[in-house]
């Protein structure tokens, strides 16, 4: 009996390596480590990926600079790096479109506990020296609310740039930086090291977007269909997401090595918003930022580096195949119905 069950066994994975294997299409997707990019780790580590037939890559890189040059050059199909970052390389020329979401607030302000009180108020940024990685996110969140505060980020204070959070949070403890920001999970990894979080970005801009799913015009003109899959495997990943906490967090702890217990908090403690949604009104709101605190000049239309439809699409497919599904329903009506408005807390 038990080579019987042996050889079914076999035959059962044979079958499926032919019924998947050989036909599965490949996408290479950059990705950062951070715990806010769950949806790629568990869509591929749940099968979800396969399931649409797709043979996904994740690449992983270190900031959104080196993934949305990689993606320019043709190295990667796609990848999720931040809103600001493509929205900068967008003012520069590229024809990077925006088809989809990934996470939304996730970034924070660390200090030493005896500076914290200090950074509470934006107006006391002026004369101080902070931390941020280059063309990240909650860099600009931050430098939008310091412009509604009256604070001048070009001329009363230092921001300096890096190519890491790691980076930014050693210069917070060396004391070469007065304050630094950083996205989840490092101002967790802050606060193990002694540091303390004084505010974040979802507290400066409620409901902000940061990672953004991105890739070549041209290439999501030839593979429509293979991102529509692309998008139905997150969208499946969202709801495993919203029903299965552990099991989410054993997903994400082999990406993101950190305990556990951490990522349960960094995960579901508030301080992360989860979403394959484009919000598209979000990210314009985001461009009319940017270019109001002068960190990009261009009079470029954004509203045509977003594309809505394939996400539109992803969601008829799985209303098609799972009627009875209240969660498809509930995303579909807050597609409709838009995002929320951003508002910039100046104080």
């Amino acid at each position: 009996m038990k080579r019987i069950f042996t050889l079914f066994m076999l035959l059962a994975l044979m079958l499926v390596g032919v019924a998947h294997g050989t036909d599965l299409t490949k996408l290479k997707v950059g990705y950062l480590p951070t715990s806010g990019h769950l949806l790629y780790f568990v869509a591929k580590e749940k099968g979800y990926f396969q399931q649409e037939g797709l043979d996904v890559e994740l690449a992983r890189f270190t900031n959104s600079g080196e993934g949305l040059t990689a993606i320019k050059s043709g190295k990667l199909d796609a990848g999720s790096f931040g809103t600001s970052a493509p929205l900068a390389f967008i003012a520069k020329g590229a024809d990077f479109t925006i088809f989809g979401g990934q996470m939304g607030e996730g970034h924070g302000l660390v200090a030493k506990p005896e500076n914290a009180e200090r950074f509470k108020d934006l107006k006391n940024f002026r004369g101080a020296t902070i931390g941020a990685v280059r063309l990240a996110t909650g860099d600009v969140v931050f430098r939008a609310a310091l412009h509604e505060a009256g604070v001048d980020w070009k001329k009363d204070l230092t921001i300096k740039e890096f190519d890491s959070p790691a980076a930014v949070l050693e210069g917070v403890k060396k004391g070469s930086l007065d304050a630094g920001l950083v996205w989840i999970p490092y101002f967790t990894l802050a606060e193990k090291q002694g540091l303390k979080v004084v505010k974040y970005s979802g507290e400066v801009i409620k409901g902000h977007t940061c990672c953004r799913q991105v890739a070549l015009a041209s290439t999501l003109k030839e593979r429509q269909d293979d991102f529509e899959h692309f998008l139905v495997a997150l969208l499946k990943a969202y709801r495993f997401y919203l029903t299965d906490k552990n099991g989410t967090v054993d997903v994400v702890a082999k990406y993101v090595q950190i305990d556990k217990g951490d990522l349960l908090t960094d995960i579901y403690g508030g301080h992360l918003l989860v979403s394959p949604d484009p919000h598209r009104k979000s990210v314009l709101q985001f461009w009319d930022f940017m270019k109001k605190i002068d960190y990009v000049s261009s009079n470029e239309s954004i509203d045509k580096h977003i594309n809505v439809k394939l996400y539109a699409n992803a969601l008829a497919t799985l209303q098609k195949k799972e009627p009875k599904e209240k969660l498809w329903k509930t995303l579909e009506k807050e597609f409709k119905g838009g995002d929320p408005s951003l508002h910039i807390k100046s104080h």
